[in-house]
C-alpha cells in the first residue's frame, strides 16, 4: 500500500520541508543518508497527514514533538492521527524535540534500533507492506541514554496508550 496525500497535504508537505525547525534539520542531517541501508523521507504525505520522517521499509513515522502538543486540542488529534496510522499499519515513533536536541546520539540509536527491528519483522515482499509480528508497546529511553520520554506507537494500539503528551521545544 502506498501512501499518497491529497493537494493540500502535498502543498503543505513542500512548505514544511523549506521551514524545518531546528531538531527537524539537525535529524535529517543524520538522517537523509539512508543510514544502515534504511531510506528516511522527510515531511512525506500519509492521506490526510504529513509525517515528519518516514522509512516506507519499516513502515514507521518518527514525529518530533514541540511544546504545542501538550496544549489544546493537540493531544487529540495526535491520537487521532496514531491511530489512523496504526489502522494502516504504520508504527509511530514520538521524540520530544527538546530530547532530541539534548541527546541526539540517543535518539538516533533509538530510531535505527526500531526501524531495524520493525524492518527485520517485515514480509520481503513489499517494501511497503506492514511487518508481521508486531504488538503493542510503549518505549522509554534506551539504555545508557537519557533523553527524554520516548513513545513507540505500534499499529493497532489503543489511542488511550499514547493519549499523554510531553512537553518540548516544536509547534
Amino acid at each position: 500500500m502506498r501512501l499518497g496525500g491529497n493537494p493540500h497535504t502535498r502543498s503543505l508537505a513542500r512548505k514544511l520541508r523549506r521551514e524545518m525547525s531546528p531538531a527537524e534539520r539537525r535529524l535529517w542531517r543524520h538522517l537523509r543518508g539512508d543510514p544502515e541501508g534504511l531510506h528516511f523521507r522527510r515531511q512525506h504525505q500519509a492521506g490526510p497527514y504529513v509525517l515528519d520522517f518516514y522509512c516506507a521499509r519499516a513502515r514507521l513515522a518518527i514525529e518530533l514533538d514541540g511544546a504545542g502538543h501538550g496544549h489544546g486540542d493537540q493531544p487529540n488529534h495526535d491520537a487521532r492521527r496514531d491511530a489512523w496510522l496504526a489502522a494502516i499499519g504504520i508504527t509511530t515513533l514520538r521524540i520530544p524535540a527538546d530530547a532530541l536536541l539534548h541527546n541526539l546520539d540517543g535518539a538516533l540509536r533509538h530510531i535505527l534500533a526500531t526501524a531495524r527491528r520493525r524492518y527485520a519483522s517485515a514480509p520481503l515482499t513489499s517494501p511497503n507492506s506492514a511487518p508481521s509480528g508486531s504488538t503493542a508497546c510503549s518505549t522509554r529511553s534506551p539504555p545508557g541514554t537519557s533523553i527524554g520520554p520516548l513513545t513507540t506507537v505500534p499499529p493497532a494500539a489503543s489511542t488511550r496508550a499514547f493519549a499523554t503528551s510531553t512537553s518540548s521545544t516544536r509547534k
